[in-house]
């Protein structure tokens, strides 16, 4: 093989003559395969969508993804306006929905109290109209004891023990009815004087009792959980 000018090769064939060697062509179109040229035909298929066999959707896909890096690295790698824009306003309405939770919740535990205070309210007023009703069927039981006492054995008698026996049944149907609604009587005869529990009558020296203390009971008190419907009324020790 010999140097012909301008740099050409040739082959010396059998005959003695030479002949001159085409340029390699392994690039598209016959063109130069140096990595230079290369770029070249990817950059102008790129542009072109349809040079040299270069699918047009690759060639976009390259493209956008250069200008995606451009706009990142011009945002100094932080995420853009919108994006953080838009988590901004999920924090905001995060906090709202947070704080129209707790405003329901202390609305519910607000309706639910004011709720059991209307109840025991409307307990107490009625139990307030019944009492005078329970102390009358107590008078009216300790009359017919009374009665029998005096009356003794026969008819009469058999007449007043059944009267009797449906007035002690109305009293407790009703002391079971106000139990059952947590209203209960309380009887202090012995305790200390209380002036929130009891109202005192008279007070009197009594042989053998404690100054301050209650020694006899006229009326029953009634309470409501914590709540004196009617304080007991008493007889307190001088």
């Amino acid at each position: 093989m010999t140097s012909e000018p301008f740099g050409l090769p040739t082959d010396e064939s059998s005959e003695g003559g030479s002949a001159t060697r085409p340029p390699a062509s392994d690039s598209v179109g016959g063109e130069p395969a140096n990595a230079g040229d290369a770029g070249a035909v990817v950059d102008g298929a790129a542009k072109a969508g349809v040079d040299e066999g270069v699918d047009p959707d690759i060639a976009r896909l390259d493209t956008d993804d250069d200008t995606a890096d451009a706009r990142l690295e011009e945002a100094g790698g932080q995420a853009e306006p919108g994006v953080a824009e838009l988590a901004s306003k999920a924090d905001e309405y995060l906090a709202l929905a947070q704080r129209t939770r707790a405003d329901f919740e202390n609305f519910r535990k607000r309706a639910s109290r004011d709720a059991a205070l209307a109840q025991e309210r409307g307990l107490s007023k009625l139990a307030k109209e019944l009492l005078p009703a329970i102390d009358n069927l107590g008078r009216a039981l300790q009359a017919a004891a009374i009665e029998a006492a005096a009356v003794g054995e026969g008819e009469a008698a058999v007449v007043s023990g059944h009267l009797v026996e449906g007035v002690k049944l109305v009293q407790a149907d009703l002391l079971a009815a106000f139990a059952r609604v947590g209203i209960e009587p309380y009887s202090p005869e012995g305790e200390v004087f209380d002036p929130q529990l009891h109202e005192a009558v008279a007070q009197a020296p009594v042989e053998g009792a404690v100054s301050g203390t209650v020694v006899e009971v006229y009326q029953q008190g009634y309470r409501l959980g914590e709540t004196v419907l009617r304080p007991a009324r008493v007889l307190v020790a001088a």
